[in-house]
């Protein structure tokens, strides 16, 4: 059986390239989970690498099919953002490992749906002021830029992610991005490693 390898953490804490950065350098065949959400693209985002860029007819159709596992709603600035994980047929546990992306809410319904043996956090972390300063020059490159909106998910993530919230989770293990970005990477391909070699010998 595989498992999912289900990273997490604050806005601006480098989740989305040491994502691409496990892809490139792994060597055990992970496969990617990818995401739907009904917000608009950002600039470079690509539908279906990044995100499924869905609108509310397509969510609507996959909730009735039954497809929905996670779905969260936020209200921003621009209108209510919709981000889900379906089961539409891309999750094969009895054949692969997988890598995904998501927030500590869904994490918990992953792991309810798939099982907590399935599921394993990697939680990712970077100091706040860095974490803001890389929030704001990200948000400068946008040809519509959303200031207003970085503001909220920045007070929302130190909610979410509250050090009760991670222990409630019995999240422990953190891997800190706050330095080079290959020394997190290495040690989250490591960890992946170890963990899966544990599976094999059950």
């Amino acid at each position: 059986m595989g498992k999912i390898f289900y990273m997490m953490g604050k806005s601006s804490s480098g989740k989305d390239t040491i994502f691409q950065e496990i892809f490139k350098r792994q060597t055990w065949d992970l496969r990617r989970i990818v995401l739907y959400t009904t917000r608009p693209a950002r600039a470079n985002e690509k539908n279906g690498v990044d995100y499924y860029f869905v609108n509310e007819t397509v969510l609507d159709r996959m909730q009735h099919a039954g497809q929905v596992i996670e779905l969260r709603a936020y209200q921003t600035v621009h209108g209510v953002w919709k981000y889900f994980t379906a089961d539409e047929g891309q999750i094969d546990l009895k054949e692969y490992s997988y890598l995904a992306i998501g927030t500590l809410e869904s994490y918990y319904k992953m792991r309810d749906y798939f099982g907590e043996e399935r599921v394993v956090p990697i939680y990712i972390e970077v100091e706040d002021g860095e974490r803001l300063s890389r929030a704001l020059e990200r948000e400068r490159n946008q040809s519509e830029p959303k200031y207003e909106e970085l503001c909220r998910r920045f007070l929302a993530d130190s909610r979410d992610f509250s050090e009760e919230n991670l222990k409630c989770a019995g999240i422990k293990k953190r891997f800190q991005n706050n330095g080079t970005l290959e020394a997190c990477v290495e040690e989250i391909l490591m960890y992946i490693g170890e963990k899966l070699k544990e599976e094999e010998k059950r």
